[in-house]
């Protein structure tokens, strides 16, 4: 039953893959900050200055302190960590870090360039993925990080290479996996997908196929967080697919340094449109969380190290992340829930905003006033919205989000794998066959096997990049100025250059022991 929805249903769909671009770099781009990238991807960070610097925790706003601001510690909510929730992050993987129990992280394929490097699959040698982690679900107290639902079961799905780069394709199969394989634990089943990522295309929503996968997610009852994007109001609208009525919209509050939400406001940098209001906003300024030794951009950006094993990040990803382990508490305490009734509960229950461009948003996330007002449930429809039929163009989806090599651009209806057939992939998704275990419309992109804790053994074999070594490749984005991952700041610098190398790490070597295994058992 596609184009409505009532309380408590659902209609049985499936998803596919197509093309996409991320979220999380603000005003400039992903960080080649170290002497093995070519001068021309690199970039420089420029001053900015950190807010929130007048937390007891000092050096950022650590999870706690955010935990505090959303009422995620009140009597009525400290009862629950997210325990029988999973959760979907689709990124830049994660990697084994302290604070990160071994037991509540499961790598799913990797479906990133790194993919064919077998020192860099399923590894987050970037350092977004395992950032955003360690807000949702880290937990270690000799680190002391305790995410926002610590309790939660998290899937890691890679799409975002050792640079950052990826195409709106790759997005769109890890949103299709995410669905056909959300039952694979039913201790665990997947309830969120958090996807901090996006492009600048003004897509058509009524066809577009990006959109058509996250609303296949929201059919299948899940709910999908994405984050609306870092161009204030450059850009004029929210990143694709935020700006699809069925997904949770996220932007970024500034928190003031205080746990009242009474002076919070709108991050600067926060995507805004003059149509679409964001969902809902959370802290995303100078949070802390965990850091990937000798990553992109713990290299690029030292000054952001918290110590030896945090760092501090700022966007509408890290708020992503705060609302989709916040909506694991939820679930947890209503799961039976429904994707369309969980996304009014965080809205209404969000705490109005004050301040420049306060309209722009429903309010701020707020965990204490949803657990008192209990889930809604006076939901009656979707007025008439319908769903995107999925045929529409794949480069639109991209909008001015290309990746490419010396050699190669991927553009038009061309995936990495040559022709790609949106109504074949719309069709597909309908029929629950876009996915055939590890068969990706036709094509062998990772293992058919589910091990019960993770896919980490199973991965895609060299053949299925078309006779071609995409992982000695150097692949970057090179317009990237008017789109980003939603992680705007990293050390106090914006990022200049929003440039996604894919080339492997020459300059620092993740094959040695500790980098050689990602299959956490």
């Amino acid at each position: 039953m596609r184009g409505a929805w009532h309380v408590g249903r659902r209609a049985a769909v499936t998803v596919t893959i197509t093309a996409l671009v991320p979220l999380w770099a603000g005003a400039g781009g992903i960080a080649a900050g170290y002497s093995a990238f070519p001068a021309a991807h690199r970039f420089a960070a420029s001053g900015v200055n950190w807010s929130g610097t007048g937390w007891a925790s000092a050096g950022g706003n650590n999870v706690s302190d955010v935990a505090n601001v959303i009422g995620a510690k009140g009597a009525a909510a400290s009862v629950l960590d997210g325990k029988g929730v999973g959760i979907t992050l689709i990124d830049t993987g994660v990697a084994s870090v302290p604070g990160l129990p071994s037991s509540h992280i499961v790598n799913g394929p990797d479906l990133s360039f790194d993919s064919q490097a077998s020192n860099l699959r399923y590894l987050d040698t970037f350092g977004h993925g395992t950032h955003l982690a360690g807000i949702m679900v880290g937990n270690d107290s000799t680190v002391g990080l305790r995410g926002i639902a610590p309790g939660a079961k998290l899937t890691s799905v890679k799409v975002g290479g050792s640079g950052g780069a990826v195409d709106v394709s790759q997005v769109i199969a890890a949103l299709q996996w995410a669905v056909v394989h959300r039952n694979d634990d039913p201790s665990y089943p997947t309830k969120v997908i958090a996807l901090a990522y996006g492009t600048d295309a003004a897509a058509v929503r009524e066809t577009d196929p990006l959109m058509f996968a996250v609303e296949n997610a929201f059919w299948n009852n899940i709910t999908v967080v994405v984050a609306g994007g870092n161009a204030a109001s450059s850009l004029g609208r929210l990143n694709n697919p935020a700006s699809d009525p069925y997904v949770v919209k996220v932007g970024s509050a500034n928190t003031q340094g205080t746990v009242s939400q009474a002076d919070d406001t709108l991050s600067t940098f926060t995507s805004i449109s003059p149509t679409t209001q964001l969902d809902v906003v959370a802290p995303g300024e100078s949070i802390v969380s965990l850091r990937v030794e000798g990553g992109a951009i713990d290299v690029a950006f030292p000054a952001a190290r918290v110590g030896s094993t945090l760092f501090r990040g700022s966007g509408s990803s890290q708020a992503t992340a705060v609302v989709a382990g916040a909506a694991a508490l939820l679930y947890q305490k209503a799961p039976n829930t429904s994707a369309a009734v969980m996304r009014e509960w965080l809205r209404r229950s969000a705490t109005p905003m004050t301040g420049a461009n306060a309209s722009r948003a429903v309010g701020e996330l707020n965990i204490a006033a949803a657990l008192a007002q209990g889930a809604p449930t006076n939901l009656v429809g979707n007025g008439g919205l319908g769903s995107s039929s999925g045929v529409g163009s794949l480069e639109a989806s991209r909008g001015d989000s290309h990746v490419t090599n010396t050699s190669s651009t991927l553009a038009g209806a061309t995936d990495l794998y040559g022709s790609f057939s949106t109504s074949t992939y719309a069709a597909d998704v309908q029929k629950g066959t876009a996915w055939s275990g590890g068969v990706w419309m036709g094509h062998r992109v990772a293992g058919d096997g589910w091990t019960g804790s993770s896919w980490a053994s199973k991965t895609w074999s060299s053949g299925a990049w078309s006779s071609r070594d995409w992982s000695g490749q150097s692949w970057y984005d090179p317009g990237w100025s008017t789109h980003t991952w939603s992680g705007r700041y990293w050390s106090g610098g914006a990022w200049s250059g929003r440039y996604w190398s894919g080339s492997i790490w020459e300059a620092h070597d993740f094959a040695n022991a500790t980098w050689a295994s990602a299959d956490w058992k």
